[in-house]
């Protein structure tokens, strides 16, 4: 039976700095996330000078209890953290389509390796530690490791001759030659 992920609504608070680089007249960080979020749409929260922070979008944490191994090495980080996942947006008057939160670093790495999308790794704040600590602690059951076994097949003979079977010839092309034996 496949259980449903637990969703929390997770607001992505992103960062409006002005760019050290020429080309970009502004650098776009995600700062922080605000568990149990309404909706929002680039809605500003905070002004100072040139800095401004909004609240850019609310995206769903789910925790799926298959990916507590996950959870848990994420948690085990010197500094937990939510994987917030952004892409380039053209078409609106938004610089970033916020796509995902997630909490489990394994999925973080998929993103990072494909180069396709922006990912910001943001500090857990301790409420959603303690949420996710406690799925963990309900949900994660350990997998026996279990070692396989070798087939009883011998890779120490020599297969001295044998070449492709489709080819009739008088010698075998494929024959490795024999230390001490003329050719």
């Amino acid at each position: 039976m496949r259980q449903a992920p637990v969703s929390l609504p997770l607001g992505i608070v992103v960062r409006r700095t002005p760019s050290v680089s020429r080309w970009a007249p502004w650098a776009y960080k995600a700062v922080s996330v605000i568990p149990g979020a309404g909706a929002a749409d680039w809605q500003v929260l905070r002004e100072d000078g040139d800095v401004i922070e909004y609240h850019a979008a609310t995206v769903p944490l789910e925790l799926w209890h298959t990916d507590t191994e996950a959870y848990l090495a994420g948690l085990s980080a010197r500094v937990p953290s939510i994987g917030v996942v952004m892409r380039d947006d053209d078409e609106s008057a938004h610089p970033y389509e916020i796509l995902l939160a997630t909490a489990s670093p394994y999925e973080c790495q998929d993103y990072a390796d494909s180069g396709e999308e922006l990912l910001e790794l943001v500090p857990m704040p301790e409420g959603l530690v303690a949420l996710i600590r406690d799925f963990v602690e309900e949900h994660h059951e350990e997998e026996v490791f279990v070692k396989r076994r070798r087939d009883k097949k011998r890779i120490d003979e020599v297969e001295d001759g044998r070449g492709d079977p489709r080819i009739t010839q008088l010698t075998d092309v494929y024959r490795a030659p024999r230390a001490g034996r003329p050719n």
